[in-house]
């Protein structure tokens, strides 16, 4: 029986389709992270989703702190970029594919948490075919080279920031994946095209709400302009589920700009890796 495989829209512009050249470029990103300590067991990472060329060497950080759980199922929570009318999406295929291999999508962790958004909240969980949303794909390249032991994956895309619902969300998330050996990838990247020094100041703002799993803060820096993140929905959901999963903080691994990479300070987008750490 054919596989239902979700092609990829990003493959040949965000990152290469030579898989050995991929596997190469993404082992150097995760290999060069020198990590600073992190104090108990990491429940969540916080990862950017650029263009590897400027994100990359960033979320080489949180897929290094990673790299030696094995998790039987990976949630990955990331905005969604594209007009959907839905709050919250997910893949309606079985499978993402990149240069790399495909990732089975778990559709029986997906059919339990659209069920449980529906009957506990009436929140709905959308089902698309062939979105050409980047954030979320952008990401699984690299939990295919630091995971080589099978895992499912539930994909999860944010439309807004509405902080009850995406509170609902994360709750819910952590209802659905507490039995399970599971890992949350919650996918953003923060300020768009501001000077760097502003850039750092708001990106300092909100990284700060996420380090405190504060999801009021996140809330709050994207209404009151003193911070942003274009996948702030899913870093309000990533944080309750974290702290419903015993998390107590973040840790800062790595924050960088566009600039770093272009030399083009008078306009970057910025980027963080962090860890959310259930202390022991």
């Amino acid at each position: 029986m054919d596989q239902d495989i979700r092609p990829s829209p990003i493959a040949g512009h965000w990152y290469t389709t030579d898989g050995t050249a991929l596997a190469s470029e993404l082992d150097g990103y995760i290999n060069q992270a020198v990590l600073p300590k992190i104090p108990g067991e990491v429940v969540a990472v916080i990862a950017p989703h650029a263009g590897y060329r400027y994100s990359g060497s960033v979320a080489g950080y949180a897929f290094a702190a990673i790299r030696h759980n094995k998790p039987e199922v990976i949630a990955v929570l990331s905005p969604m970029h594209q007009p959907y009318r839905q709050s919250f999406l997910t893949s309606g295929h079985q499978y993402y594919s990149t240069p790399l291999g495909t990732i089975r999508v778990d559709n029986a962790l997906v059919s339990r948490l659209t069920d449980s958004l529906w009957n506990d909240h009436q929140l709905d969980l959308h089902p698309v075919r062939n979105d050409e949303e980047h954030s979320l794909e952008i990401e699984l390249p690299f939990l295919q080279r630091i995971y080589t032991h099978p895992f499912t994956l539930l994909p999860v895309m944010v439309r807004d920031y509405a902080l009850e619902s995406c509170e609902k969300l994360g709750a819910t998330l952590f209802q659905v994946l507490q039995e399970k050996n599971a890992m949350v990838v919650i996918s953003t990247d923060l300020s768009h095209f501001y000077q760097e020094r502003t850039a750092n100041m708001l990106d300092a703002n909100i990284m700060e709400s996420m380090m405190k799993l504060d999801t009021c803060g996140v809330y709050q820096s994207e209404v009151d302009g003193t911070g942003f993140a274009c996948g702030a929905g899913a870093v309000i959901a990533g944080l309750q589920y974290a702290r419903f999963a015993g998390a107590t903080k973040g840790v800062l691994l790595k924050y960088g700009t566009s600039g770093n990479v272009t030399h083009d300070h008078g306009s970057v987008v910025g980027y963080g890796a962090i860890t959310l750490v259930k202390e022991t």
